[in-house]
């Protein structure tokens, strides 16, 4: 139970970064002024390159190095792609197999 509590709280906190992050990427495409298949391919990048800064960020201050460092940034990379497809979801209002094969893609795609 305490796991689920804690694996849930991380999830919230991450999604919160998530849109704030997507907030910024939102902004800086606005200010160049991006529309269509570039201001999707902005929105992708920046958002990818956000939350890979904040896994930085996040590593620093624990302090980690080597190993531990590097397997920490992969699983906060890879749960930042995870939230970040779960709010893509709820964004585009799906439900059941629909929202399951969109995460299912999603989560595939920002693994590449």
């Amino acid at each position: 139970m305490k796991k689920i509590l804690i694996a849930a709280i991380f999830g919230l906190f991450t999604a919160n970064m998530a849109l704030a992050a997507d907030a910024a990427c939102d902004a800086k495409a606005a200010e160049k002024k991006l529309v269509g298949a570039a201001k999707t391919s902005f929105l992708k990048k920046c958002n990818k390159d956000s939350a890979a800064a904040s896994c930085d960020a996040k590593s620093a201050e624990k302090k980690l190095a080597g190993a531990a460092k590097n397997s920490f940034i992969k699983k906060c990379n890879k749960d930042a792609a995870i939230a970040a497809c779960g709010t893509a979801a709820v964004e585009k209002k799906l439900a059941g197999a629909a929202k399951n094969s969109f995460i299912k893609k999603c989560e595939k795609d920002a693994a590449v």
